[in-house]
């Protein structure tokens, strides 16, 4: 992960820049930010496990936000029983409650990659 990511994370709002090709190597950082201490190396690289996950997680949220979006209309109460049975309406809140639940238990970048997306019900 770049050091540029993990300050955006975890000092939002200081002023800083990275200068050369490199945007991993903290030599590269040149601290601008007055009002808080320049994060140490080993702070940085403390925060890059979690970071990590962090933007993983960031990546597939998106995607199950549309997904969910999408899927609203199933749940209006005014959905008339001719337009979508019981039944049917109970599979797409299963799903829907199974796109909210998504992220529960991704504790890892290999989880988050390997997550198994709800099938949309037919």
């Amino acid at each position: 992960m770049n050091i540029a990511k993990l300050l955006e994370y975890y000092w939002p709002g200081c002023l800083w820049e990275l200068v050369g090709n490199d945007q991993t190597d903290y030599k590269n950082l040149t601290w601008l930010d007055k009002s808080t201490t320049k994060p140490t190396e080993s702070e940085l690289l403390a925060k890059k496990d979690e970071g990590e996950l962090r933007e993983a997680l960031d990546e597939i949220r998106p995607i199950r936000n549309r997904l969910l979006r999408e899927s609203d209309w199933t749940q209006m109460p005014d959905i008339s029983d001719s337009r979508m049975d019981s039944t049917t309406k109970g599979k797409w809140q299963v799903y829907r409650e199974e796109l909210r639940d998504l992220t529960k238990g991704l504790d890892t970048v290999d989880k988050v990659k390997k997550v198994t997306w709800p099938t949309e019900p037919s």
